[in-house]
C-alpha cells in the first residue's frame, strides 16, 4: 500500500519542502480514528488540556497510544508505518508518541507556529510527524513553512496556553516568525478531507488558524523517529516529558518504550 502511495517525486518533495500532503492515504481508518479520538476525549490523561481560553474548546492529549485500543490498530495495522520509513528514507520507523487535536466550532485560538523538534528530546535528520484529519478542513487546515526544516536555528518554543516561552535561553532561538507578514516565506496549506494526511518533518515550521466554522475539526497526529533518531538534551523539561526514561545524549530511543513497528 505504501508502495502505491508514494512515488520518488512525493519523497523528493518532502526532502525539498519539509512536507507533503497525502491524499487518501488513511481513508480506510476513519471510523477508527475517530472513535479512537471519542475514546481519548472520553478517558483523558493527565497531561490533556483545553488551551481555548474559554472561546470554544481546543482540546489536546498525547501519549496514550498503548490504553486506546483504536490507537494500537493505527500504529501497528495502518499503512503509517511503512510510509514514514518511505518518506524519511530509512531502514526502520520507530514510533515517537500520539497527539489528538480537536478544535471545536467557534474556537479563536490558532495554533501559534512553532517546529516540534525543540519540545522534543529527539535529535536526528530522520523524522516525520503525520497529522490527519477526520473532518474536512479548509481554513483551520495545517499550515507549514516550505524549507524550515533546513533552518540553522531553531523557533524559540512557545507554551500554547499563554505564548509564554517554553524555556527561559530565548537568544538560542529564531523569533516566532509570522509568514503572513513576511513575502518572504512560503506557507504550504492544504483544503483536505477525512483520511488525507500531511507527512513534516519535527523541523518544519507549522501552526495552523482557529476554527471559526460551524464544525468540528478533529485530527490525530503520528510522531515517528528513523535510524538516525537519538536522545538530546534541552534547557527544560520536553513536551512529551516521558520521565524516568533514563536515556543517555547520543542514545537510541529504547525500544521498549518507542517500539520500531517497520524494519525493511
Amino acid at each position: 500500500m505504501a508502495a502505491a502511495k508514494f512515488d520518488v517525486a512525493t519523497i523528493a518533495d518532502y526532502q525539498r519542502d519539509g512536507a507533503v500532503c497525502i491524499r487518501g492515504a488513511f481513508k480506510d481508518w476513519v471510523d477508527v480514528i475517530a472513535d479512537g479520538i471519542e475514546r481519548n476525549i472520553k478517558n483523558r490523561s493527565a497531561t490533556a488540556s483545553d488551551i481555548a481560553n474559554g472561546k470554544g474548546s481546543f482540546f489536546d492529549d498525547y501519549c496514550n497510544w498503548e490504553r486506546i485500543p483504536e490507537f494500537v490498530r493505527i500504529v501497528r495495522e495502518s499503512p503509517a508505518a511503512e510510509l514514514a520509513a518511505a518518506v524519511m528514507q530509512s531502514r526502520s520507523a520507530q514510533f515517537f508518541h500520539d497527539h489528538v487535536l480537536v478544535k471545536e466550532p467557534g474556537t479563536q485560538k490558532p495554533t501559534p507556529w512553532h517546529q516540534d523538534i525543540p519540545y522534543y528530546f529527539v535529535g536526528g535528520s530522520q523524522t516525520v510527524s503525520f497529522w490527519i484529519p477526520i473532518d474536512p478542513v479548509k481554513e483551520a487546515t495545517l499550515r507549514l513553512i516550505a524549507g524550515s526544516h533546513k533552518w540553522q536555528k531553531m523557533i524559540l518554543p512557545v507554551r500554547w496556553l499563554d505564548d509564554g516561552n517554553f524555556y527561559a535561553a530565548e537568544g538560542d532561538y529564531l523569533p516566532v516568525p509570522d509568514p503572513d507578514r513576511d513575502p518572504s516565506l512560503k506557507v504550504l496549506e492544504w483544503e483536505m478531507e477525512p483520511g488525507d494526511a500531511i507527512l513534516f518533518d519535527f523541523r518544519t515550521a507549522h501552526g495552523a488558524r482557529g476554527n471559526m466554522t460551524s464544525a468540528r475539526r478533529r485530527a490525530l497526529s503520528l510522531r515517528w523517529v528513523g535510524d538516525d533518531a537519538h536522545y538530546v538534551e534541552r534547557p527544560g523539561r520536553t513536551s512529551p516529558p516521558y520521565p524516568g526514561h533514563g536515556m543517555k545524549p547520543g542514545q537510541k530511543l529504547r525500544e521498549d518504550w518507542f517500539p520500531i513497528v517497520f524494519q525493511s
